[in-house]
């Protein structure tokens, strides 16, 4: 059953991603409620709008802060939302708690740093993942796990500024039956340089272009220095420019073994608004 009542709400956004946020330490809904309610409050014509849904819940293991619960707008599992743990974190500082935090996502644990001041987020994976190249139909793709599932398209700068060509291709991409169960993000990337990339990225359960994806992010970084600076190894930096603004992407490069460690993403998370919405 849905709750009758008027449901508190807080509207973070990070880099333009946005998110609505509960507070559920006290177990007020449960997360077949939460999955339920998704798809409506998400809805950016009848709802409140937004990219997903994240619920702050009691810390499900020991020792650690919080449990993150958080579903695409579409009610789907997303795995893991950058993001939206960066926007969680912030949250989760301002009701109080510290602001060096532990928390997990189903069963990995992941560290965020807030600064207040600057309105800045750090957040620490703790994962090793490396580049992997496929071709599917005929075309190239760095398939890259990020805590999700994404590939990764390099294209020209006239194609990644064509935003109906790169929603149809990202569409496409997302279900082709080679990615399927559960599909994949599509991430279109244009570099700059060595170590600064353009980027576009086709969300899996939002099904459209958004205006910035923290695992994507992650995953583009991580394939354009497989691309360009494979041989570099050691602490790398990669700026990410999205739509809704920059992201830093650290990471550690093992070369003998072709893989990646200490793996960070960096960039503001911001307080929109709160409110109540009913049902």
């Amino acid at each position: 059953m849905a709750p009758k009542n008027p449901l508190p709400f807080t509207k973070m956004q990070g880099t333009g991603n946005d998110f609505i946020i509960i507070d559920n330490r006290d177990n007020t809904l449960s997360k077949e409620q939460i999955i339920g309610i998704t798809p409506a409050i998400c809805d950016r014509h009848f709802g409140v709008g937004g990219d997903g849904l994240i619920a702050l819940h009691q810390a499900e293991e020991k020792d650690l802060d919080y449990t993150m619960f958080y579903r695409n707008a579409d009610g789907s599992d997303a795995g893991m939302c950058g993001n939206g743990a960066r926007c969680l974190a912030r949250y989760a500082a301002n009701l109080g708690l510290e602001r060096e935090l532990r928390f997990n996502v189903h069963e990995n644990i992941y560290t965020a740093s807030v600064d207040k001041s600057a309105h800045m987020v750090t957040l620490s994976f703790p994962m090793e993942t490396a580049v992997e190249e496929i071709f599917v139909e005929n075309e190239h793709y760095l398939k890259v796990p990020a805590g999700t599932e994404h590939v990764v398209k390099e294209v020209s700068i006239k194609k990644l500024q064509d935003e109906p060509l790169l929603r149809r291709a990202g569409r496409k991409i997302r279900n082709l039956s080679q990615f399927n169960p559960p599909g994949t993000n599509v991430n279109f990337i244009y570099g700059q340089d060595h170590h600064t990339i353009e980027l576009q990225t086709y969300e899996r359960g939002v099904e459209d272009l958004t205006l910035a994806c923290g695992t994507g992010a992650i995953a583009s970084g991580l394939g354009w220095h497989h691309i360009n600076n494979g041989s570099e190894t050691g602490k790398q930096t990669i700026e990410v420019q999205t739509k809704g603004g920059v992201l830093q992407v650290q990471f550690s490069h093992d070369g003998q073994r072709n893989t990646y460690q200490n793996i960070k993403l960096t960039g503001k998370a911001e307080f929109v608004f709160e409110g109540t919405y009913t049902l």
